[in-house]
């Protein structure tokens, strides 16, 4: 994710929400991070659900923030978490519990 995008994702949630902007880009910047190392780096696989729990429960920790501003946060956000989650998908398959095979699924032949 470029900053323009963690940017624009930090207006949106701002403006969704009625959290300010520093408490907002600290959540999710938090967030967005540990998914995107924690998938890329373990040799865990993850789906999506438990992916994203843990990465609310990581982010909680991490910022002393209460869970229910996170979880809305969060929870304004999982479009960008889901484009986190799909370019991993991309990348590290194998780091979701797919395989390289998963990504041909409906295909047709050529």
């Amino acid at each position: 994710m470029t900053d323009q995008e963690l940017n624009r994702a930090v207006q949106y949630v701002t403006a969704s929400t009625s959290y300010g902007r520093d408490t907002v880009a600290e959540i999710l910047k938090t967030g967005l991070n540990e998914m995107t190392l924690l998938a890329t780096q373990s040799s865990e696989r993850f789906e999506r659900d438990v992916l994203v729990e843990y990465v609310c429960q990581w982010t909680i920790k991490r910022t002393g923030q209460p869970e229910p501003l996170v979880r809305e946060i969060l929870g304004c956000a999982s479009r960008w978490l889901d484009e986190v989650y799909e370019e991993i998908a991309k990348r590290r398959p194998e780091a979701l519990g797919l395989s390289s095979d998963d990504d041909d699924e409906g295909a047709e032949p050529v």
